[in-house]
């Protein structure tokens, strides 16, 4: 079954302590990410997760699930919008953090809240580089003297460098590694459009999360999904 964009395979033993739990369906409706918190549940109770490559017999095929995502920009702001509603908002609000003492899990509980504040992060990311390059500009234009900067802030500025250039040289090669070299080279620019699109998804989650607390009820935003074409080609 897809779960959270894979293929996923949960077991009926699994399945049947949480329907017991929830009256008969291990499936709650009422959540925007249900998937995630479904996995959320299985740790609750004890359940572990194994992510497995399953080779499919042809050469660097694998066992998948595929589709692509909104191509459209307000179809993919919706679903961000949705993801960080559901994980980040509201969803913290319904799963707290857990088991007390877990700090292993939450540290990754953390890890998936930090959207809202990550956004503010990215802004502030762009509007340095753009002021730096307009600041750099004028004193190549004017030979102005610019502003010595400290050698701590210097090391800071190159060891963020060179944690970017790592993320961003993995997400090359595993692209390239499951698709071609033409898609490892998309991925930069998808890096940029998917900042946009979190910076644009964060106000609609923000409403929506808003709207709950005032007490409506936030309808879920169902993923319009594009399948590739995997028939045989002659």
């Amino acid at each position: 079954m897809p779960l959270a964009g894979t293929g996923c395979a949960l077991s009926w033993a699994m399945l049947d302590r949480i329907a017991d739990l929830r009256g008969g369906d291990p499936f709650d409706a009422t959540s925007l990410t249900e998937d995630y918190e479904l996995g959320l549940k299985i740790a609750e109770l004890g359940g572990e997760g194994l992510f497995a490559r399953v080779a499919d017999g042809t050469r660097g095929g694998v066992v998948a699930v595929r589709a692509f995502f909104p191509a459209a920009l307000l179809a993919a702001v919706r679903q961000k919008a949705r993801w960080t509603t559901g994980i980040a908002l509201i969803g913290w609000d319904r799963t707290g953090w857990g088991k007390a003492r877990a700090f292993g899990d939450h540290w990754w509980r953390l890890r998936d809240r930090r959207g809202p504040v990550a956004v503010l992060v990215i802004v502030a990311g762009y509007l340095g580089l753009a002021t730096d390059a307009v600041a750099t500009g004028w004193t190549w234009a004017t030979g102005a003297t610019r502003v010595t900067i400290h050698p701590a802030l210097t090391m800071l500025f190159l060891a963020n460098a060179a944690l970017l250039g790592w993320r961003m040289t993995m997400r090359m090669l595993f692209t390239w590694r499951a698709y071609d070299w033409h898609e490892a080279l998309w991925s930069l620019p998808r890096f940029v459009t998917g900042n946009l699109v979190a910076l644009l998804a964060i106000p609609r989650a923000m409403n929506r999360y808003l709207f709950s607390l005032r007490g409506g009820n936030v309808a879920w935003d169902k993923t319009s999904h594009h399948f590739p074409d995997l028939s045989p080609q002659p």
